[in-house]
């Protein structure tokens, strides 16, 4: 047999390069007489964001059984909402204590248009438990 001799590899050493220094970010200035004034922009931006998080209360039988019994209150929620948005979004807008947030992804209904068969749209609901003697007045009667 004739074996032909495996020439070795020469061994390559990688040479680190430094890391890039990181740019600080540029401070915001806030001028007096502005809204918002007093609160970083992160924090305006975090509440203008939570103004829209509600779509609106969720009214049936059950939620209605629910608000009375347990002080538990059902809101449909934006789809990319989570529960700590949810429960700042609640506490900010009726100046209430959230205790609990559960949240359901309900997907929508196959129905037919016409010939052509279609779906309606994904919606994501919460149920949302209040602290003791914490109450949300929907009708705003006084």
């Amino acid at each position: 047999m004739n074996a032909k001799p495996v020439a070795a590899k020469p061994a390559t050493t990688k040479v680190a390069k430094a890391p890039k220094p990181v740019k600080a970010a540029k401070p915001v200035k806030v001028e007096a007489g502005k809204p918002g004034t007093g609160k970083t922009l992160a924090a305006r931006l975090s509440s203008e964001k939570l103004m829209s998080v509600l779509v609106g209360p969720h009214l049936s039988e059950k939620s209605s059984g629910l608000a009375e019994r347990l002080k538990q209150f059902v809101f449909k929620v934006r789809t990319d909402a989570d529960k700590s948005d949810i429960k700042r979004a609640v506490e900010l807008m009726f100046e209430v204590k959230v205790t609990a947030v559960q949240v359901v992804n309900c997907r929508g209904k196959a129905k037919r248009f016409g010939r052509s068969p279609g779906r309606r749209q994904d919606w994501k609901k919460a149920y949302v438990t209040l602290a003791e003697g914490q109450d949300i007045d929907f009708l705003g009667a006084q």
